[in-house]
C-alpha cells in the first residue's frame, strides 16, 4: 500500500508513516468521512472469490483553485502516477482533470473557475 499512501498524501491526506505496513489501514478526513484501503491478500481472506476490478472512479477533490488543479495534477504526474485526462476548463463552469492511483481507479480533481 505504500505507493497507493504516497498517492494520497500527494492529495493531502494526513497519512500515518508506518501504516502501509499493515493490511488495513483508515484514516479519518476532515468532516468525519472515513477512507480505508485493504491489501489483496485481506480481502481474500475475508471473500476467497475476490478480484481486484477498479473499474469505476474512487472520488472527485475538490481544490482550492483552478491553478491547484494543475498544480495537483503535475504533483502526481511528477511523482510517476498516471494522468488520464490533464487539466481543462469544463463548459460546466469547473477546472477539471483525471489521474489514476496506483491501484487503478480513477480519481477526479476539481475547482470552480471562479475561484481562479
Amino acid at each position: 500500500m505504500t505507493r497507493s499512501f504516497e498517492f494520497y498524501r500527494l492529495l493531502g491526506f494526513d497519512i500515518p508513516e508506518g501504516l502501509e505496513l499493515e493490511p488495513h489501514a483508515e484514516i479519518t478526513l476532515p468532516g468525519g468521512l472515513r477512507f480505508m484501503w485493504d491489501t489483496v491478500e485481506l480481502m481474500q481472506s475475508l471473500e476467497p472469490e475476490y478480484t481486484h476490478t477498479p473499474e469505476h472512479g474512487i472520488g472527485a477533490f475538490l481544490c482550492a483553485s483552478a491553478a491547484e488543479v494543475d498544480a495537483t495534477y503535475n504533483r502526481l504526474l511528477e511523482a510517476g502516477f498516471q494522468g488520464v485526462k490533464a487539466p481543462w476548463d469544463a463548459f460546466w463552469g469547473q477546472r477539471y482533470a483525471i489521474a489514476r492511483d496506483p491501484d487503478g481507479h480513477k480519481v477526479d480533481l476539481f475547482a470552480s473557475l471562479a475561484a481562479g
